[in-house]
């Protein structure tokens, strides 16, 4: 089994990406790659760039959910939206291959700083990506990121992490 895991950010201290690395942490088995979107880098997308040259970052990033049994990915947030980075990731991606995600299953999550978690990026994600072949099993948002994880133990809300390691469980038995 091997699972494509990312954070939709391109921040070198990205709270969804510790997200992400923690959540792979409690996988039972399997090969698990965690991949950094500023590896798969992509001007922002317009018909008239895609005429142009069709960036390589794109094709890599479909490749890399191409080789993988599943994924699982935290969606971080901008202004209650994703990130310009990984939305013009996907929008690249789906140029090429209209389901990004290949009918993968996912876990999608999100965090956030505040009360809601980055609920707003994952609603958009839980309506968006089953259009683009995103087979979403399970969700998860962790709110008040600074107050629930710590860089050591995690997770450290013991009813979150009851909630995390249940729904990663569910997932990686669907497998």
């Amino acid at each position: 089994m091997k699972i494509l895991a990312f954070a939709g950010s391109t921040s070198s201290t990205s709270i969804n990406k510790q997200l992400v690395e923690f959540t792979c942490s409690l996988l039972p088995v399997g090969e698990v790659e965690v991949i950094d979107l500023n590896d798969y880098a992509v001007p922002t997308f317009s018909v008239d760039e895609e005429k142009r040259e069709f960036p390589e970052g794109a094709i890599r990033f479909l490749e890399k959910i191409k080789g993988a049994d599943a994924i699982i990915c935290s969606m971080s947030e901008h202004n209650r939206n994703w990130t310009a980075a990984f939305k013009s990731l996907f929008d690249w991606s789906s140029r090429k291959e209209l389901k990004v995600f290949q009918d993968k299953p996912m876990f999608v999550m999100s965090t956030s700083p505040g009360g809601y978690g980055g609920q707003n990026s994952l609603n958009i994600a839980k309506t968006v990506f089953p259009s683009f072949g995103g087979d979403i099993r399970e969700t998860f948002a962790l709110p008040k990121f600074y107050e629930n994880f710590d860089v050591v133990n995690g997770v450290i809300n013991a009813e979150l992490k009851t909630e995390l390691i249940d729904k990663v469980t569910k997932f990686t038995s669907e497998l």
